[in-house]
């Protein structure tokens, strides 16, 4: 009976493994030991550190590492499950270290343009603000906001050009709530200038509706690293 019980165990731990999306190791985890621990080396030590006026980011991580090459991973490589660990990891992070709000909250992904996203097969926002969701408790509105025109990518851009890039890219979703006393939060993979946040955060100000913030599964403010970021906020 031992015997037979531990061959199962053996055949469900064999079926049950899938590789590491960065390394490609065999891992029963999302990532490989190493490589999460990697990835956990990238995480804010305070991720209010950006959660200041005009626009408040709430950040887990550092883009740099195995965070920007997780990040990489799930927009350009179909690896929309890194997507739900890094939900996971921003809405752990937010019940830690939560800014206060005394209004109810509602989360709003930043949305692809409906072109990119049947290119891409998801939008990985959506699939953050998933996760944080679940994580939270917090009242999800998938399609808060539509994005109705296609833009450059920003990484090519300057501060200014990002600016005109994004100006009235975005309408509010047809099923948003029109009701006082509620915030929205904004949910987006990466932060760096803030262009697409800021045009976002106008859209709902247009209609009277206030935004708590923006949080992000990384930000490049403050990295060491020098160069380019690669198509960043999209």
């Amino acid at each position: 009976m031992q015997l037979w019980t531990h061959y199962l165990n053996s055949l469900l731990n064999l079926f049950l493994k899938s590789n590491c999306p960065l390394c490609q190791r065999s891992t029963p985890q999302e990532f490989c030991l190493d490589c999460d621990r990697q990835l956990q080396k990238c995480c804010l030590p305070d991720p209010k550190c950006l959660w200041q006026n005009p626009l408040p980011v709430f950040a887990w991580g550092r883009y740099s590492g195995n965070l920007k090459r997780a990040i990489a991973a799930m927009k350009y490589e179909n690896q929309p499950q890194i997507a739900r660990h890094l939900g996971k990891s921003l809405g752990e992070a937010w019940l830690l270290n939560a800014p206060k709000c005394d209004q109810k909250l509602v989360v709003v992904p930043i949305p692809l343009h409906a072109n990119k996203q049947k290119q891409r097969g998801y939008n990985q926002a959506g699939i953050i603000a998933q996760s944080f969701c679940n994580i939270t408790g917090f009242k999800l509105k998938l399609n808060g906001l539509e994005r109705i025109r296609e833009t450059k990518p920003q990484f090519r851009l300057s501060v200014y050009e990002r600016e005109e890039n994004l100006t009235q890219v975005f309408i509010l979703g047809k099923n948003f709530p029109r009701r006082p006393h509620i915030q929205v939060l904004l949910i987006d993979d990466v932060y760096t200038t803030g262009a697409t946040a800021r045009s976002a955060m106008q859209t709902f100000r247009q209609h009277g509706i206030a935004v708590l913030g923006l949080a992000a599964a990384a930000t490049t403010q403050g990295n060491r690293e020098t160069g380019r970021v690669r198509n960043t906020t999209t």
